[in-house]
């Protein structure tokens, strides 16, 4: 039964694949579609140690207010700020979720986006580009540039400041993959590797195959169609999501809590307004923290019934040494002006559940 159910979706997938490759080419000759781009150039992934550490641990900051943009600069500045990963004079890539056209928090709200970009040029950074690449459950929503319209983003990020990129309109890279057990390369959009630094701006949600999706599943939007883990390998896509983040590593993590899905997902579940934005270094730190928010709502049995460091790409991320491990943890948290009184006691639970003192 599991076989014909996974046959039919690929079925599905690959109907929906000629469908919006064929509208594709009709309408625009000029678009370069991901599964027909060249992934000749080999490069290696560019190393980056979190500055965002104190006493051997890695700094997590959890923000409750209303005033989007002032949530972001304390949550930054409570870890330490902007100035930490040298920003000024650079070319910065913001990398949203914006699997499709739906709204917040199944994409990423386009008021963090806009205000993510103001703080960067605020601080100097010379050119921002904000880019993604929609994905398979986004098939009827036909590209990354409708969705990016359809959602607010474009229109958020380029009143900001910002150039949009869709990843799948440039060529690809490959990336070569150590000791890993699943996938031994990796192909990324370029941008990736010309950035000179990656601000990670995912959502916090459920993902019905990948339990959750946070700041590790966050880059498969940058990774090319043929390698996403549903493809790789279906029994073990949480250890995939982990294996192909060696590829990159983030400057910094700011994660959209402003609405938070915390049962379903990716495209549709229950949510709640939860107002807090979420700051790290360390994607293992800033995952560990969301799966926290989550599991205090006590919806999804999947995250519910489990420790936060025994979810499958947690330990699979912390084997390969992609961030902190238990114990390894600093929280730091701000309630601002406007924030309701269960702020205090979410916090209180998140470090229950993520031990942390």
């Amino acid at each position: 039964m599991r076989l014909m159910l996974y046959t039919r979706r690929f079925i599905l997938y690959l109907s929906g694949l000629f469908i919006v490759s064929h509208f594709f080419l009709r309408c625009n000759s000029r678009i370069r579609l991901p599964f027909f781009t060249s992934q000749n150039k080999k490069i290696t992934p560019q190393e980056f140690t979190n500055p965002y550490r104190d006493n051997e641990k890695s700094l997590v900051s959890i923000v409750g207010g209303e005033d989007i943009r002032l949530m972001i600069r304390e949550a930054v500045s409570l870890i330490g700020g902007f100035d930490k990963i040298d920003i000024k004079g650079k070319l910065v890539l913001v990398k949203p979720n914006i699997v499709t056209g739906d709204s917040n928090p199944t994409t990423t709200n386009p008021e963090v986006v806009g205000a993510v970009v103001r703080l960067l040029h605020e601080k100097g950074a010379q050119r921002v580009i904000v880019g993604d690449m929609w994905d398979m459950s986004g098939l009827m929503t036909f590209s990354t540039a409708w969705n990016m319209k359809k959602t607010g983003i474009r229109e958020a990020a380029e009143e900001a400041g910002a150039e949009v990129v869709c990843f799948e309109d440039y060529p690809w890279l490959e990336v070569e993959l150590l000791n890993t057990k699943y996938i031994k390369n990796i192909s990324i959009s370029e941008w990736i590797h010309k950035a000179d630094r990656i601000i990670n701006l995912p959502v916090i949600k459920t993902h019905k195959y990948a339990t959750y999706s946070i700041s590790l599943k966050n880059f498969i939007g940058a990774t090319h169609w043929k390698q996403r883990p549903y493809f790789v390998d279906r029994d073990h896509w949480e250890e995939v999501i982990s294996e192909i983040n060696q590829a990159y590593t983030p400057h910094l993590n700011i994660i959209d809590g402003t609405t938070s899905m915390i049962t379903g997902g990716p495209r549709s579940g229950m949510t709640v307004k939860t107002n807090i934005i979420l700051v790290s270094g360390d994607r293992i730190a800033a995952d560990i923290t969301g799966l926290g928010i989550i599991k205090s709502f006590g919806k999804c049995p999947e995250i519910v019934n489990k420790g936060v460091w025994e979810q499958r790409q947690i330990k699979r991320a912390v084997e390969m040494g992609l961030g902190a491990g238990k114990g390894q943890i600093a929280l730091k948290d701000k309630a601002l002006n406007g924030y309701n009184n269960t702020f205090h006691d979410l916090v209180r639970k998140i470090k229950e559940y993520i031990e942390v003192i």
